[in-house]
Parts: C-alpha cells; structure tokens; sequence
C-alpha cells in the first residue's frame, strides 16, 4: 500500500515531508467546481474530495490525501489573482486587517474517507502602495490564494498568526499527522 499525495503543490510536498518521505504524487486533473452557498470551510472540504476522489479511483487500496487552501477576508474567498491589478486590488484589502486561511484536507485509506478542514488567522500590517508593488514584482503573488506566500517574501507582510503556520503554506502538517497515525495510514 503506498502514500500518494494528490496534489501539484511544491509547497504541499515539502510539507508532507515532515510527515513522510515515502510518497508519491499524483494530480487529479479535474475541474475545481463548488457551490457558492457553501461556506468557505464546507468549500476546501468538498474540494479535497473531489480532488482525492478522482487519484484513488485509479489507486485502489492506496492511501491518497488531497487538499485545498482559501485565503477569506470578511467572508469572502480570495483565489489566485488574474493579474498584478488583481494581486495589487487583494493584497490593498488585506492590508492593516486579519483574514482567515482554510485549508481542507480528505484522507483515503483503507475505504474510509476522513475529511477535515483547519483555520488560521493571519493579521498583516498596514502596507504602503510602494510596499505592496514592490512585493508583486518578485512574481511571488502570481500563483498564491490571496496574493501572497507567507513562507517566501510574503512573510514581511505578515504582523501575526493565530493557529498553524502550515496550514497557511497549505497543509496542516500536525493535525494529518495525527489523523494519519490514529488511522494507521502511517
């Protein structure tokens, strides 16, 4: 039986290290459709089993963790910018103020699907234009929910967190492990 990772995330990888090195990882090519009267939580959850859903479909007997990361501000879930406007319009209304991150996770192992979400809050200091420009033109924001990556040059936005730093990076390392070892998945 092997681990599986169903995720294309570097970010995502690294941290499953911390768990084990004894993965591998395979992405589900599906479309990443919710309902929008979901709730942010109830969003990354449905996500990380719809994703784990379609690799353990081909991975029988396989243990396949998938998830999903949102970065919330007022309710309201913040993707991947479009542009640097975009990254520019995001990072303006996350400035002085604290949002929340979720990230969902779905564990398949053994025909049993355990699915859990985390929640960080995330505060960032006031940011000047020139402060956030200067951080859009590292490119860092581009491919990040909520425009920034708190584990690269993002983390000078950053005034405080309250909860898992990881799961900010996009994996709640300690909680997988937890769940993981309780379900003898590792």
């Amino acid at each position: 039986m092997a681990i599986i990772l169903a995720s294309a995330s570097p970010r995502r990888r690294e941290l499953m290290k911390f768990i084990t090195e004894d993965f591998t990882v395979k992405v589900s090519d599906v479309r990443e459709i919710t309902d929008p009267d979901l709730s942010p939580e109830e969003t990354v959850k449905s996500l990380a089993v719809i994703k784990g859903e379609a690799v353990a479909g081909n991975c029988p007997g396989d243990t396949v963790i998938s998830a999903d990361t949102v970065v919330v501000l007022d309710g309201k879930i913040l993707g991947k910018p479009k542009n640097e406007e975009d990254a520019f319009s995001m990072l303006c209304a996350l400035s002085g103020r604290t949002h929340e991150v979720f990230t969902g996770v779905c564990i398949i192992h053994g025909g049993k699907k355990t699915v859990f979400a985390e929640r960080t809050e995330v505060s960032f200091y006031s940011l000047s234009d020139e402060e956030i420009r200067t951080y859009i033109a590292t490119g860092e924001p581009s491919d990040k929910a909520g425009a920034y990556g708190i584990q690269g040059k993002g983390c000078t936005l950053v005034k405080s967190i309250n909860g898992d730093y990881n799961n900010v990076v996009g994996l709640p390392v300690s909680k997988l492990y937890r769940i993981m070892k309780e379900s003898s998945a590792i």
